[in-house]
């Protein structure tokens, strides 16, 4: 059986107001990605594959596990969610959320961009369509793949595995933690999600802090 192993990148610069200010881990974000790497050396099988997204604080996550060279693919990037706020807000008349205010948020946008309404610089089905092709090509019988990604792709690659609406997508990407780790089974019979939103690298007393959504 193989394994798709999905990482969502450490904390970023969650005070941020646009993608390119966003695009670089936190201190705190280098550290959860340092004790992942500790504790999947320790407990993990090795890979024999490591792929990351292009963004910087998906780089600067797989150095900090240990992974200064992974393999770049692009679509493992995450969506624009800036431009698709922003795309709301001049449609809807939605206003961009706040760092407490995105529960309501995330799934009008989710609704608005699968129905067309809006768009960044992707549509709904091509973000879904280069997510989903990763995922089919890293799921080889036998074969163990890590993936440094973003929390809308996980998302997505959930939404595919269950059949999920974007409604229920969108409550399925918005508790992903930072540097929470998601499995993905390869089956005789295709890919099976086998584990979610997983941070047991920061399950010790002394990093309750390090818990973070953003």
């Amino acid at each position: 059986m193989g394994e798709i192993i999905l990482v969502r990148h450490g904390q970023a610069n969650s005070g941020a107001q646009d993608e390119e200010s966003y695009d670089k881990l936190s201190d705190l974000g280098h550290q959860q990605a340092k004790w992942l790497g500790a504790y999947f050396a320790k407990r993990e099988n090795s890979f024999d594959r490591v792929i990351s997204g292009n963004l910087r604080r998906h780089r600067e996550t797989a150095a900090g596990l240990g992974y200064a060279d992974p393999g770049i693919d692009p679509r493992l990037n995450e969506m624009d969610y800036f431009n698709l706020g922003r795309a709301l807000e001049e449609v809807h008349g939605v206003p961009f959320p706040g760092p407490d205010e995105f529960a309501d948020h995330v799934p009008q946008v989710m609704e608005a961009w699968h129905r067309a309404e809006i768009m960044g610089v992707e549509t709904f089905q091509s973000f879904e369509d280069r997510v989903i092709g990763v995922l089919q090509e890293a799921a080889a019988p036998g074969v163990r793949v890590l993936c440094v990604t973003s929390g809308g792709v996980i998302g997505m690659i959930i939404r595919h595995l269950l059949a999920l609406d974007p409604t229920r997508m969108a409550h399925i990407l918005l508790p992903i933690m930072n540097t929470s780790v998601h499995r993905v089974h390869v089956t005789p019979r295709g890919p099976i999600l086998a584990g979610y939103n997983a941070i047991p690298h920061l399950d010790h007393a002394d990093r309750a802090h390090a818990v973070t959504h953003y």
